[in-house]
């Protein structure tokens, strides 16, 4: 079958891989319809490595996808041939200490799509899944729809693990697809008040017409300042999206003390600061969102 494999640093190749089968009762053989592009994927291309995760070329990226039911294996009673699947691309044990306490995203042996160490992507035409990673469509959604629900997922995780006040006032650094995901999560949790901030205008002009949002561009104002004059005593939450250091040193200064930073991008640097008397006086709660939980 046809992939799309990187071979290098900023390197990409089209290159003919085996085509998988069923070996497991619960495998489902599914036929690739759509790939989404994720941060992660473009550090892998960028710089080989996220992290201690480093990637060992060649080798197959992608775990946002759609895709269509090819085969199943025996006891799959759920998915038939031809169904349209939005796919959960982590693979849990189910026995470890972290999936008896009811967090699979951080299975002790997890199995995660496109993920260097643990398992190979999906910017192929085949893969295999277990039946439970498989959400069948039913027609409800279209397979660009599809796509968005792993990113869609990440926002859901990330505003809920937030645990926002009533009519929360927050803010989404990053107007990319997980921030507005953020967004509409956050809009339908009931926050009162969402500032949102992005250099690139495409994405800021989206964020703009879901309406009655302020939208600002760090590059040409002070965002902070801005936001700081509507909101004098602060944000409730801030949810940063791009993984940068100017958006966490403007998160700190947005949140009221007490407030709560949720940390959701992927920074290319393996380290990052904060101000820590700034966070110790202001009693700032910083919590990781997962950018892979269970869809």
């Amino acid at each position: 079958m046809k992939a799309v494999l990187l071979t290098g640093i900023r390197q990409m190749h089209l290159a003919d891989i085996p085509e998988p089968g069923i070996k497991k009762d619960n495998d489902v053989l599914l036929k690739i319809e759509m790939v989404g592009i994720c941060g992660s994927d473009v550090h892998y291309y960028q710089t080989g490595r996220i992290g201690s995760q480093v990637v060992q070329y060649p080798y197959l990226v992608g775990h946002e996808c759609a895709a269509r039911v090819e085969a199943v294996g025996r006891t799959v009673t759920k998915l038939k041939v031809g169904d349209t699947v939005v796919v959960d691309p982590a693979v849990s044990c189910h026995r470890c200490e972290q999936c008896r306490m009811g967090r699979e995203n951080t299975c002790r042996k997890l199995q995660f799509l496109g993920t260097p160490g643990q398992g190979d992507g999906c910017l192929c035409e085949y893969i295999v899944m277990p039946e439970e990673n498989c959400f069948p469509t039913n027609g409800a959604i279209s397979i660009a729809q599809a796509v968005l629900c792993e990113p869609l997922a990440i926002g859901l995780y990330s505003v809920r693990q937030a645990q926002m006040p009533t009519n929360a006032k927050i803010a989404i650094l990053g107007c990319g697809p997980i921030g507005l995901s953020c967004m509409v999560t956050a809009r339908a949790e009931g926050a009162e008040a969402i500032y949102m901030t992005d250099k690139i205008e495409r994405r800021m002009e989206v964020a703009k017409k879901a309406g009655d949002i302020w939208v600002g561009n760090p590059d040409n104002q002070n965002i902070v300042k801005a936001i700081l004059e509507q909101q004098p005593l602060g944000l409730d939450v801030v949810y940063e999206c791009a993984g940068q250091q100017d958006t966490l040193d403007e998160a700190v200064e947005l949140l009221r003390p007490g407030g709560r930073l949720i940390l959701i991008g992927i920074p290319q640097l393996e380290r990052v600061s904060f101000i820590i008397d700034k966070i110790r006086r202001k009693e700032i709660n910083i919590s990781r969102a997962a950018s892979r939980e269970r869809v």
